[in-house]
């Protein structure tokens, strides 16, 4: 009988920030019309093969599950997540540093707006 050595175990470390293949199960192809569109956008067919789509969807859902894992540890010190976790994760991606900020200021434009949307339909309200 051969004993493996100490160092070597078929379970996954318990302190990884790695979660295990087994440890959760997504719905595959939820994604999967927005990536076709998104590759034709960039310069892919119009109808890419499906192993390519799904292949782009795995490393995608990675990328973020593994990115929103990086901000939830930097967030529970302070004990709550916040943007600013995200913003400081990819702070040295300028390209995408900049599109966030972008993203992030005009959806409080748009909010402003609705804002006042709705305060200028509540004086025609009472008005009527």
């Amino acid at each position: 009988m051969s004993n493996p050595s100490p160092g070597t175990s078929s379970k996954a470390k318990v302190g990884s920030s790695q979660p295990s293949e087994t440890s959760f199960k997504r719905k595959r192809g939820v994604f999967q019309k927005d990536l076709q569109h998104m590759m034709y956008g960039f310069g892919d067919d119009a109808n890419p093969l499906p192993e390519t789509v799904t292949l782009v969807e795995d490393i995608v859902v990675e990328y973020v599950t593994d990115l929103a894992h990086k901000a939830q540890d930097i967030g529970s010190k302070r004990g709550k997540l916040s943007v600013e976790d995200f913003l400081y994760l990819i702070r040295k991606d300028m390209p995408k540093l900049n599109r966030c900020t972008e993203l992030l200021s005009m959806q409080e434009e748009l909010k402003q707006a609705r804002k006042a949307f709705e305060v200028d339909e509540e004086k025609l309200a009472t008005l009527e």
